[in-house]
C-alpha cells in the first residue's frame, strides 16, 4: 500500500516478479478490497503463487511516528513486519514512509544482539561494471565512532554473502584520503577498522572519497547517514538529468536523430548501466529479520527489482550470515536495551 503509487505498481511488480522466478511465493499485504480489484484488472486474481493477507489500515508518508507505531497497530506495514517475525514470510518488502518502518521493524523485530542502531545499506554502480555497497543511507543522522564500526561490520558481511566475496573491502567515507583528514568522527572510527584489518577480523583499505563510490575502489563505503541520504539523492538527480540532457540533445535537429539512430545499441547500453531503478531496493541491517525498502516514487520496474533483493537475501540466507558473522565479529560495546513496553 505504501509509497508514491500503491497498489498501481506495487502489484504489477509482483506479477512480473513470479514471471521470471518460478520458485517465488509473495504474500501482498494490504486493504483486501482494493488489492483484489488491482489482482482482477491484471487478471491475477487467481495466481497461485500470490496470497493476500488484509490489513485494515495504511501508514501514510506523512503519519509521524508515533501514528505509525502506537495508533495503527493493524497497518499494512506493521502486519508484513510481523509476518517476517512470525516465520510466514522470509523478508518484508515496502516503499512506504522510511522512519515509520525502520520504527516498526526495530520495535517489532528487535535488533540483533551487539547492534545499536539498525542502518540502510544499498548498492550503486561502479565503472567496473559491478556494485559498490554503501551505508548509512539515511537511518542514522547523527553517529559516534562505534556505530560506523558496526555499519561496517553489517555491510561487509552483506557483501560477502550477497556477492561471494570472501573478505570485502571496506572503505571510509572521508573529504580526503589521508589520515589527518576529517572529523574526529572519522578519525576515530579509521582507528577502530584499521584494528580490526590489524587482526584479520575486515578488510579496511581506508579513507575514500565521493568519486571512489563510483570507481569501484572498494566493495563497502561506510558513512553516517546524513552524508548517505545527500549522496543517493545526488546521484539519483544526476542520473535523471543526465538522461533528460541526453534526450533533449539527440531530439534536437534531423541530424542529431539521425546520430541517435546510429548510436542507438550504445545509447540503450549506457541507459541500463545508469538506470536508477535497478539500483532500487536497499537493505535494513542489524534487525532479526530481513526487511528491504524501496524508493517511495518506485515504478513497477523499480520495486521489481526491490522484491528482487529480498528474493536474493532470503535465497542466500543473509539473515543466518548476518547473525553468526556478526556475533563473532561486533565488538563488546554498551547496548540500550529493548523496551519492553506494549505499543
Amino acid at each position: 500500500m505504501g509509497g508514491d503509487h500503491g497498489p498501481s505498481v506495487t502489484i504489477p511488480a509482483a506479477i512480473s516478479f513470479l514471471k521470471h522466478e518460478p520458485d517465488a511465493e509473495l504474500i501482498l499485504v494490504g486493504l483486501e478490497d482494493v488489492v483484489l480489484a488491482e489482482l482482477k484488472k491484471h487478471k491475477a486474481d487467481a495466481h497461485p503463487r500470490l496470497s493476500l493477507r488484509h490489513a485494515s489500515e495504511q501508514v501514510t508518508m506523512d503519519d509521524p511516528l508515533e501514528v505509525a507505531l502506537r495508533r495503527k497497530k493493524d497497518s499494512s506495514m506493521r502486519v508484513a513486519i510481523e509476518l517476517v517475525k512470525s516465520g510466514a514470510a522470509q523478508a518484508c518488502v515496502s516503499a512506504g514512509n522510511t522512519a515509520a518502518l525502520m520504527a516498526v521493524s526495530r520495535y517489532v523485530l528487535k535488533t540483533m544482539a551487539g547492534v545499536d542502531r539498525p542502518a540502510i545499506c544499498s548498492i550503486l554502480p561502479n565503472q567496473k561494471d559491478g556494485p559498490t555497497y554503501m551505508l548509512d543511507l539515511g537511518a542514522n543522522v547523527d553517529c559516534e565512532p562505534h556505530h560506523l564500526h558496526q555499519f561496517a561490520i553489517m555491510g561487509s558481511v552483506l557483501v560477502a554473502a550477497m556477492e561471494g566475496i570472501e573478505r570485502p573491502t571496506i572503505g571510509l567515507l572521508n573529504v580526503g584520503t589521508e589520515d589527518i583528514k576529517g572529523n574526529d568522527v572519522v578519525k576515530q572510527t579509521a582507528k577502530l577498522l584499521q584494528a580490526d584489518h590489524e587482526r584479520g577480523a575486515l578488510n579496511f583499505y581506508g579513507n575514500v572519497e565521493g568519486n571512489d563510490i563510483f570507481k569501484g575502489t572498494t566493495d563497502l563505503v561506510v558513512c553516517d547517514g546524513f552524508v548517505g541520504n545527500v549522496t543517493l539523492k545526488a546521484v539519483e538527480g544526476l542520473a535523471r538529468l543526465v538522461k533528460n540532457v541526453m534526450t533533449t540533445e539527440f531530439k534536437r535537429n534531423p541530424l542529431t536523430m539521425l546520430g541517435a539512430l546510429i548510436a542507438k545499441g550504445a545509447l540503450w547500453a549506457i541507459s541500463h548501466r545508469l538506470n536508477p531503478s535497478r539500483y532500487n531496493g536497499a537493505s535494513l541491517l542489524g534487525l532479526r529479520g530481513l526487511v528491504v525498502k524501496s524508493h517511495g516514487g518506485a515504478d513497477a520496474d523499480a520495486y521489481e527489482w526491490a522484491i528482487r533483493r529480498a528474493f536474493e537475501a532470503a535465497k542466500h540466507d543473509l539473515q543466518a550470515h548476518l547473525s553468526t558473522t556478526i556475533a563473532g565479529l561486533m565488538p563488546g560495546t554498551p547496548i540500550l536495551e529493548e523496551s519492553s513496553s506494549t505499543i
